[in-house]
Protein backbone atom coordinates (compact mmCIF):
# COMPACT_ATOMS: atom_id res chain seq x y z
CA UNK A 1 0.00 0.00 0.00
CA UNK A 2 1.61 3.33 -1.03
CA UNK A 3 2.19 6.09 1.51
CA UNK A 4 0.05 9.13 0.72
CA UNK A 5 -0.28 12.66 2.03
CA UNK A 6 -3.45 11.52 3.78
CA UNK A 7 -1.47 9.42 6.22
CA UNK A 8 -1.09 11.19 9.54
CA UNK A 9 2.04 12.12 11.40
CA UNK A 10 2.74 9.97 14.46
CA UNK A 11 4.26 11.28 17.68
CA UNK A 12 5.71 8.50 19.83
CA UNK A 13 6.08 10.91 22.72
CA UNK A 14 2.31 11.42 22.85
CA UNK A 15 1.25 7.82 22.26
CA UNK A 16 -0.51 6.11 25.17
CA UNK A 17 1.15 2.82 24.18
CA UNK A 18 4.71 4.09 24.50
CA UNK A 19 5.44 1.90 27.54
CA UNK A 20 4.59 -1.23 25.51
CA UNK A 21 6.50 -0.27 22.39
CA UNK A 22 9.95 0.85 21.21
CA UNK A 23 9.89 4.30 22.92
CA UNK A 24 9.86 2.85 26.45
CA UNK A 25 12.51 4.46 28.66
CA UNK A 26 13.71 7.00 26.09
CA UNK A 27 14.48 10.57 27.16
CA UNK A 28 12.59 13.50 25.64
CA UNK A 29 15.41 14.36 23.18
CA UNK A 30 15.60 10.68 22.14
CA UNK A 31 11.82 10.58 21.69
CA UNK A 32 12.06 13.57 19.38
CA UNK A 33 14.55 11.67 17.21
CA UNK A 34 12.20 8.68 17.14
CA UNK A 35 9.26 10.95 16.25
CA UNK A 36 11.18 12.09 13.18
CA UNK A 37 11.84 8.49 12.13
CA UNK A 38 8.25 7.28 12.54
CA UNK A 39 6.82 9.41 9.79
CA UNK A 40 3.45 7.89 8.96
CA UNK A 41 0.52 5.90 10.17
CA UNK A 42 -1.23 3.44 7.92
CA UNK A 43 -4.86 2.40 8.24
CA UNK A 44 -5.65 -1.24 7.44
CA UNK A 45 -9.24 -2.33 6.86
CA UNK A 46 -10.60 -5.51 8.43
CA UNK A 47 -9.59 -8.69 6.56
CA UNK A 48 -6.96 -6.74 4.58
CA UNK A 49 -3.28 -7.69 4.42
CA UNK A 50 -0.69 -5.37 5.89
CA UNK A 51 1.85 -7.45 3.97
CA UNK A 52 1.98 -10.85 2.30
CA UNK A 53 4.49 -13.67 2.34
CA UNK A 54 7.18 -12.91 -0.23
CA UNK A 55 6.73 -9.13 -0.12
CA UNK A 56 10.01 -7.18 0.09
CA UNK A 57 10.95 -6.24 3.64
CA UNK A 58 11.19 -2.48 4.10
CA UNK A 59 10.37 -1.89 7.74
CA UNK A 60 8.50 -2.94 10.83
CA UNK A 61 5.08 -1.87 12.04
CA UNK A 62 4.03 -0.86 15.54
CA UNK A 63 0.33 -1.56 16.05
CA UNK A 64 -1.30 1.65 17.26
CA UNK A 65 -4.88 0.34 17.23
CA UNK A 66 -6.61 -2.85 16.23
CA UNK A 67 -5.78 -6.54 16.05
CA UNK A 68 -3.87 -8.74 13.58
CA UNK A 69 -3.10 -12.36 12.88
CA UNK A 70 -0.06 -13.76 11.13
CA UNK A 71 -0.31 -16.95 9.12
CA UNK A 72 1.56 -19.06 6.58
CA UNK A 73 0.28 -21.16 3.71
CA UNK A 74 0.99 -24.87 4.16
CA UNK A 75 1.81 -27.23 1.29
CA UNK A 76 -1.67 -28.75 1.43
CA UNK A 77 -3.26 -25.33 0.90
CA UNK A 78 -4.34 -24.69 4.49
CA UNK A 79 -3.55 -21.51 6.39
CA UNK A 80 -1.59 -22.06 9.62
CA UNK A 81 -2.03 -19.22 12.11
CA UNK A 82 1.31 -18.40 13.74
CA UNK A 83 0.28 -15.56 16.06
CA UNK A 84 -2.16 -12.87 17.14
CA UNK A 85 -0.90 -9.32 17.67
CA UNK A 86 -2.58 -6.36 19.38
CA UNK A 87 -1.93 -2.68 20.04
CA UNK A 88 1.56 -1.94 21.35
CA UNK A 89 3.14 -4.94 19.61
CA UNK A 90 5.41 -5.09 16.56
CA UNK A 91 4.78 -6.74 13.19
CA UNK A 92 7.24 -7.40 10.39
CA UNK A 93 10.21 -8.92 12.22
CA UNK A 94 9.84 -12.05 10.06
CA UNK A 95 11.37 -10.19 7.11
CA UNK A 96 14.69 -9.18 8.66
CA UNK A 97 16.75 -12.28 7.88
CA UNK A 98 15.85 -12.78 4.20
CA UNK A 99 14.68 -9.22 3.40
CA UNK A 100 11.34 -10.71 2.35
CA UNK A 101 8.36 -11.40 4.59
CA UNK A 102 7.88 -15.07 5.41
CA UNK A 103 4.24 -14.84 6.52
CA UNK A 104 1.03 -12.89 5.93
CA UNK A 105 -0.19 -10.22 8.35
CA UNK A 106 -3.97 -9.74 8.23
CA UNK A 107 -6.08 -7.22 10.16
CA UNK A 108 -8.84 -8.89 12.18
CA UNK A 109 -10.56 -5.52 12.62
CA UNK A 110 -10.05 -2.00 11.28
CA UNK A 111 -6.54 -1.20 12.50
CA UNK A 112 -3.78 1.37 12.39
CA UNK A 113 -0.01 0.90 12.41
CA UNK A 114 3.02 3.17 12.72
CA UNK A 115 5.46 2.58 9.85
CA UNK A 116 9.10 2.35 10.94
CA UNK A 117 11.69 2.14 8.15
CA UNK A 118 14.22 -0.51 9.13
CA UNK A 119 17.26 1.24 7.68
CA UNK A 120 16.45 4.36 9.70
CA UNK A 121 15.78 2.23 12.79
CA UNK A 122 19.21 0.61 12.52
CA UNK A 123 20.86 3.99 12.07
CA UNK A 124 19.08 5.54 15.05
CA UNK A 125 19.73 2.48 17.21
CA UNK A 126 23.46 3.10 16.85
CA UNK A 127 22.96 6.59 18.27
CA UNK A 128 20.38 5.75 20.95
CA UNK A 129 21.44 2.71 22.95
CA UNK A 130 18.12 2.61 24.85
CA UNK A 131 16.29 2.18 21.53
CA UNK A 132 18.60 -0.65 20.53
CA UNK A 133 17.98 -2.30 23.91
CA UNK A 134 14.20 -2.00 23.46
CA UNK A 135 14.38 -3.44 19.96
CA UNK A 136 16.33 -6.43 21.26
CA UNK A 137 13.68 -6.89 23.96
CA UNK A 138 10.95 -6.90 21.29
CA UNK A 139 12.80 -9.56 19.29
CA UNK A 140 13.38 -11.60 22.44
CA UNK A 141 9.67 -11.40 23.25
CA UNK A 142 8.91 -12.87 19.83
CA UNK A 143 11.35 -15.73 20.42
CA UNK A 144 9.79 -16.47 23.82
CA UNK A 145 6.32 -16.43 22.24
CA UNK A 146 7.46 -18.91 19.56
CA UNK A 147 8.88 -21.19 22.25
CA UNK A 148 5.61 -20.92 24.14
CA UNK A 149 3.70 -22.06 21.07
CA UNK A 150 6.05 -25.03 20.66
CA UNK A 151 5.30 -26.00 24.27
CA UNK A 152 1.57 -25.71 23.61
CA UNK A 153 1.69 -27.91 20.55
CA UNK A 154 4.18 -30.39 21.93
CA UNK A 155 3.23 -31.11 25.53
CA UNK A 156 -0.27 -29.89 26.39
CA UNK A 157 -3.68 -31.47 26.08
CA UNK A 158 -6.46 -29.58 24.29
CA UNK A 159 -7.95 -28.05 27.46
CA UNK A 160 -4.53 -26.97 28.68
CA UNK A 161 -3.82 -25.29 25.34
CA UNK A 162 -7.04 -23.29 25.47
CA UNK A 163 -6.48 -22.36 29.12
CA UNK A 164 -2.97 -21.10 28.28
CA UNK A 165 -4.35 -19.12 25.36
CA UNK A 166 -7.07 -17.43 27.43
CA UNK A 167 -4.66 -16.61 30.26
CA UNK A 168 -2.19 -15.14 27.78
CA UNK A 169 -4.88 -12.95 26.24
CA UNK A 170 -5.99 -11.90 29.73
CA UNK A 171 -2.46 -10.81 30.66
CA UNK A 172 -1.99 -8.88 27.43
CA UNK A 173 -5.28 -7.00 27.81
CA UNK A 174 -4.41 -6.19 31.43
CA UNK A 175 -1.02 -4.77 30.35
CA UNK A 176 -2.93 -2.30 28.17
CA UNK A 177 -5.14 -1.11 31.00
CA UNK A 178 -8.16 -3.25 30.14
CA UNK A 179 -9.96 -5.83 32.25
CA UNK A 180 -8.12 -9.10 32.65
CA UNK A 181 -11.42 -10.92 33.12
CA UNK A 182 -13.64 -9.56 30.34
CA UNK A 183 -12.56 -9.07 26.75
CA UNK A 184 -13.67 -9.55 23.18
CA UNK A 185 -11.82 -12.08 21.03
CA UNK A 186 -11.30 -10.73 17.52
CA UNK A 187 -10.37 -14.10 16.04
CA UNK A 188 -12.71 -16.96 15.11
CA UNK A 189 -12.80 -20.34 16.85
CA UNK A 190 -11.30 -21.81 13.68
CA UNK A 191 -8.37 -19.38 13.84
CA UNK A 192 -7.82 -20.22 17.51
CA UNK A 193 -7.79 -23.90 16.58
CA UNK A 194 -5.26 -23.30 13.81
CA UNK A 195 -2.99 -21.45 16.24
CA UNK A 196 -3.30 -24.10 18.97
CA UNK A 197 -3.08 -27.08 16.63
CA UNK A 198 -6.66 -28.18 17.37
CA UNK A 199 -9.69 -28.95 15.23
CA UNK A 200 -12.60 -26.52 15.32
CA UNK A 201 -14.81 -29.11 17.02
CA UNK A 202 -12.21 -29.63 19.75
CA UNK A 203 -11.96 -25.89 20.40
CA UNK A 204 -15.75 -25.60 20.62
CA UNK A 205 -15.98 -28.53 23.03
CA UNK A 206 -13.25 -27.07 25.25
CA UNK A 207 -15.02 -23.69 25.39
CA UNK A 208 -18.27 -25.44 26.32
CA UNK A 209 -16.57 -27.52 29.02
CA UNK A 210 -14.90 -24.45 30.52
CA UNK A 211 -18.29 -22.76 30.65
CA UNK A 212 -19.99 -25.83 32.18
CA UNK A 213 -17.20 -26.10 34.79
CA UNK A 214 -17.60 -22.45 35.76
CA UNK A 215 -14.23 -21.23 34.52
CA UNK A 216 -15.60 -18.82 31.91
CA UNK A 217 -18.78 -17.31 30.53
CA UNK A 218 -19.05 -17.08 26.74
CA UNK A 219 -21.34 -14.97 24.58
CA UNK A 220 -20.18 -15.45 21.00
CA UNK A 221 -16.76 -13.74 20.97
CA UNK A 222 -17.15 -12.02 24.34
CA UNK A 223 -15.29 -13.84 27.12
CA UNK A 224 -15.63 -13.37 30.86
CA UNK A 225 -13.12 -15.35 32.92
CA UNK A 226 -14.83 -16.27 36.18
CA UNK A 227 -12.10 -18.42 37.71
CA UNK A 228 -8.55 -17.39 36.75
CA UNK A 229 -6.96 -19.57 39.49
CA UNK A 230 -8.91 -22.54 38.15
CA UNK A 231 -7.50 -22.06 34.65
CA UNK A 232 -4.01 -21.76 36.09
CA UNK A 233 -4.46 -25.04 37.95
CA UNK A 234 -5.18 -26.74 34.63
CA UNK A 235 -1.75 -25.63 33.43
CA UNK A 236 -0.11 -26.94 36.58
CA UNK A 237 -1.69 -30.36 35.96
CA UNK A 238 -3.65 -30.12 39.19
CA UNK A 239 -7.03 -31.68 39.67
CA UNK A 240 -10.04 -29.39 39.09
CA UNK A 241 -11.70 -27.73 42.06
Amino acid sequence: MPITIGHLRTACSQCNLRELCLPYGLSNPELELLDEMVGTRRKIKRHTNLYRSGDPFEGIYAIRAGFFKTDVLLEDGRDQVTGFQMAGEILGLDGISTEHHSCNAVALEDSEVCVIGFAKLEELSREVTALQHNFHKVMSREIVRDHGLMMLLGTMRAEERLAAFLLNMSQRFMARGYSQQEFHLRMTREEIGSYLGLKLETVSRAFSKFQDDGYISVQQKHIRIIDIPGLRKLLNHQAPR
